[in-house]
């Protein structure tokens, strides 16, 4: 346990740095997220009567897809370039692995949702930083992040990993979607933290699940 938390901090922080010198997945993922905002706005035409029930779909729709979008990349480069083979031949256990891997994405989604988040405030004309939503932004997050992780390790096998990671975990992250998506729409039409509860409690118990999964599960995925 002594080296479990520095290596996922060794981990978490190659990954930041390495994506702070070639910004390839922020630049693509904030990129395509805002276009998904743009063409929304535009195509739905906000207006004060339609905002409040659109607005919760189109914001999950543009994290989900840039969600994916980053996620694609997270074994790439340890696949493309050899590392992955000498990092499981390092004496790092596999959970401490799967979570450094997890936080480098966790930071990147987050780091992009807070980009987004005052573009959507803009397009839609809405006040998107209320506490009640921030939490269930974080909290499904986290689960996106811990889920999407794990699956991208499956699919970097593959020949098609673009295609096959979205077929595989978006399925399974279906009710994390649904979830957040009924929160925040209660959050943003100034509901209460009890009108969220349900909601907030099945996020909290996919984020629990997919954790707890995904750490035992990844070793065996690595070893396939």
């Amino acid at each position: 346990m002594t080296k479990f938390w520095p290596t996922v901090a060794a981990l978490m922080w190659k990954d930041i740095l390495l994506e702070l010198r070639t910004r390839d997945i922020v630049i693509s993922v904030l990129a395509f997220a805002l276009l998904s905002l743009v063409i929304f706005n535009f195509a739905l035409g906000p207006s004060p009567q339609i905002t409040p029930v659109v607005a919760p779909g189109v914001l999950w729709v543009a994290f989900t897809f840039a969600g994916v979008l980053g996620l694609t990349r997270t074994f790439v480069l340890e696949k493309d370039q050899g590392n992955l083979v000498g990092l499981l031949l390092t004496p790092t256990s596999r959970e401490a692995i799967y979570v450094g891997k997890m936080l480098g994405s966790l930071f990147f989604m987050l780091l992009a949702e807070i980009i987004i988040l005052p573009v959507f405030a803009v397009l839609f004309n809405i006040s998107p930083f209320r506490p009640e939503l921030l939490l269930v932004i974080l909290l499904a997050t986290i689960g996106f992040a811990s889920m999407g992780t794990l699956f991208s390790a499956i699919a970097v096998n593959t020949r098609s990993r673009e295609i096959m990671l979205p077929m595989l975990f978006l399925p399974v992250v279906v009710p994390i979607i649904i979830g957040a998506v009924m929160a925040s729409g209660t959050a943003l039409e100034g509901g209460s933290w009890s009108d969220m509860v349900k909601s907030i409690q099945l996020i909290a118990v996919f984020d629990v699940l997919a954790l707890v999964f995904s750490a035992f599960a990844f070793e065996h995925v690595l070893q396939e």
